[in-house]
């Protein structure tokens, strides 16, 4: 049985529709990212399970109990919004106290003790009487986290808890909440748009797109085998191909490119211009009929080839690689 279960949720704002019977199940110990473009319904969800917004219909069950109308302090959660929440005045070790005073079953030594070991659990020990001001973007957000934890809550929300970190920074800590996640064994729903966070860090994705769930699965499902044209669009980059018996996607890394000409079975095409992306080129070229197609090669393999804008390439796409799809949309 799922820990977590969202059935037929609908919730509309000003006559619009921000989700439409959307249905979810959360295992325990797992985590789920519910990623999606901005406006698709996931904060709403999140804050559906959180007891901040009432659904118009549906239900919010928790580990087997109907929480729908449950008011948030009775859901036993804990939550880690962007913007980190920290109180400027109190240092880090006070800021993780300020939950923990409320739990009358700890007394203050034990409440110390609590509050110290989740402030080791996220390497913050040393910061303990820092304030947040005195603490970078990664360090605060990890605040945020161990006060989260803190309370030993049945599960834990993000809400976009990476978006207002650097790049660098964010990549840093999303293995670090990874691996926090798992030691824990807790709970987790994430929200994020940003797919690479979703790609990397859930057991398991589920992608929403105006107010519906387009598709649930893990990371290598839902990149290899997406549902439709907007999944494959959102995650990752699919080149759409059409022949004489459909519309296909496939994936630039699941194109073979020469600059020596092959039988019947490769395209021809020229190349439009070279992206250069660190250890991977992306090379964007021009079929003979107008049609677009990028390849990521190897950056040693492009050097080798010699490639340059405006050289005649051959593309070979594979049957195997290929995804029929009924119709196309535009990219995200």
């Amino acid at each position: 049985m799922s820990y977590l279960k969202v059935e037929n949720i609908y919730k509309q704002f000003g006559g619009k529709a921000v989700l439409k019977n959307v249905n979810a199940d959360i295992e325990k110990g797992e985590l789920v990212c519910i990623l999606g473009p901005s406006g698709c319904g996931k904060t709403t969800l999140l804050r559906i399970i959180a007891g901040l917004e009432n659904p118009d219909q549906g239900k919010v069950i928790i580990d087997g109990k109907d929480c729908t109308n449950l008011a948030p302090a009775k859901r036993n959660f804990g939550i880690v919004f962007q913007s980190y929440a920290l109180f400027p005045n109190m240092t880090i070790e006070q800021n993780v106290l300020f939950g923990l005073s409320e739990q009358k079953k700890l007394n203050k030594e034990q409440q110390r003790a609590k509050a110290l070991e989740v402030l080791g659990l996220v390497d913050l020990l040393e910061h303990k009487n820092k304030y947040p001001a005195q603490l970078s973007g990664g360090q605060q957000q990890r605040t945020a986290l161990a006060r989260a934890i803190a309370l030993s809550p049945g599960y834990l929300l993000l809400d976009e808890p990476l978006s207002a970190l650097d790049a660098k920074v964010r990549s840093k800590l999303r293995l670090e909440i990874r691996k926090i996640q798992r030691e824990l064994g807790i709970t987790t729903i994430m929200v994020t748009h940003d797919q690479e966070e979703a790609l990397t860090m859930a057991d398991r994705i589920i992608v929403m797109n105006n107010a519906v769930i387009e598709q649930v699965g893990t990371p290598r499902t839902v990149y290899e085998n997406p549902a439709n044209t907007f999944v494959a669009n959102f995650i990752g980059t699919m080149n759409f191909y059409e022949n004489n018996t459909g519309t296909f996607g496939i994936r630039p890394e699941n194109i073979e490119l020469t600059k020596n000409e092959l039988p019947d079975s490769f395209l021809t095409g020229k190349v439009c211009f070279l992206e250069f992306k660190g250890a991977m080129v992306r090379v964007h070229n021009k079929l003979y009929n107008n049609c677009e197609i990028c390849v990521d090669l190897p950056a040693e393999k492009v050097r080798a080839l010699e490639l340059k804008e405006n050289d005649t390439v051959y593309l070979k796409i594979t049957d195997r690689h290929l995804i029929q799809y009924a119709d196309v949309q535009e990219a995200v």
